[in-house]
């Protein structure tokens, strides 16, 4: 069983952005969407439940409701959750959020690159790696 990404991700835009990159990369994991920090906590009694936990999150850090650094944080502190392996993929390169976020168990930091063809290396790479290569917890 391929086991999906989860994208947490606030913006229309860049939702669309990395849905597109992926797709060109022909990335096989199904992409789940939350649109805020609160939709992603609201998934962890789902995957208690047995549906199938992302083999990675990717997390903007300023959204709405629950902020990134938060959701890493409660993540992070579950039992059952803090192997997830968690991408900080956003456009703040604030050091604090930087630091926070390695602070609250963020397994990499990744700064959202503006042009797209550079958008796709970076698709590529969590491709590659957080897809491919990294063998996750079960």
């Amino acid at each position: 069983m391929i086991r999906p990404i989860l994208l947490v991700e606030d913006n229309p835009m860049d939702v669309d952005l990395t849905l597109r990159a992926f797709k060109r990369r022909n990335l096989a994991n199904p992409i789940v969407v939350a649109r805020d920090g609160q939709e992603a906590l609201d998934l962890i009694p789902k995957w208690e439940a047995g549906e199938p936990r992302p083999v990675v999150i990717l997390l903007d850090v300023n959204m709405p409701r629950v902020g990134g650094l938060e959701v890493a944080r409660r993540l992070k502190a579950h039992p059952a959750l803090r192997t997830i392996p968690i991408v900080m993929l956003t456009t703040s390169d604030v050091g604090e959020d930087i630091r926070t976020a390695y602070e609250n168990g963020a397994n990499s930091y990744i700064v959202k690159p503006v042009d797209f063809e550079k958008f796709m290396e970076v698709a590529e790479h969590i491709k590659v790696y957080w897809a491919a290569l990294n063998e996750p917890s079960s």
